[in-house]
């Protein structure tokens, strides 16, 4: 088996578990997609108990469906969030906490976060002038010892990239995922371009590496 294939075959056993679990809150599953799972929000409220959190002030967050917790709780904290922008066609989003009151759900979903974002910032460019503080992923799955696959398009991978070539994040900044239990496993192959997390948060229970 290919590494590719082995890949798809960890994709694939992680959507059929959570679709035949019914731990999907999509109708007909994940597929193809960051799973949006049961407890997302339980999971987002732990990461939010860390210290690593309480000491964020801008947060990096991917626009998944699984993340959208995430970015209401760093909004209602007043908390700044640079969002990718779907499929990186539009760059990066800038959210600012402070100008959000009141308008925090709206804003945490993909199209409020276009409709309320302060500036949008060119992916590759040179035109962010703030630190982020915490990067959080979505993930297909996860190992413990932070290896993460995606759904094969390798955004995640570049965002990443990307926060280190600008001298954005660090060695130390924290690298998170939330994620349903399902979507941690025992193994994930890695590629030398894939970057490990050093944090994971499921619904039960936080994981640093």
């Amino acid at each position: 088996m290919s590494l590719k294939e082995e890949k798809e075959h960890i994709r694939k056993s992680i959507y059929d578990k959570l679709f035949n679990e019914c731990q999907s809150l999509r109708p007909n599953g994940d597929y193809g997609k960051i799973p949006n799972f049961k407890g997302f929000d339980i999971a987002a409220e732990l990461l939010a108990s860390t210290d690593e959190w309480k000491n964020s002030k801008t947060v990096f967050c991917s626009p998944d469906s699984a993340q959208i917790p995430v970015r209401y709780i760093a909004l209602k904290e007043n908390k700044n969030i640079v969002m990718a922008s779907p499929n990186l066609e539009h760059g990066y989003l800038y959210l600012e906490g402070n100008k959000l009151v009141g308008k925090e759900k709206e804003a945490s979903t993909k199209e409020g976060a276009f409709e309320h974002c302060s500036k949008f910032f060119d992916f590759g460019g040179d035109s962010f002038d703030m630190a982020i503080d915490m990067v959080v992923e979505g993930s297909v799955g996860v190992d413990r010892l932070g290896n993460r696959i995606g759904k094969g398009k390798g955004f995640a991978d570049r965002e990443i990239e990307d926060l280190f070539n600008r001298n954005l994040i660090s060695e130390e900044t924290p690298l998170v995922t939330t994620i349903h239990p399902f979507q941690l496993v025992e193994y994930v192959p890695m590629e030398s371009h894939d970057r490990k997390l050093n944090m994971i948060v499921t619904t039960d229970e936080i994981i640093r590496i």
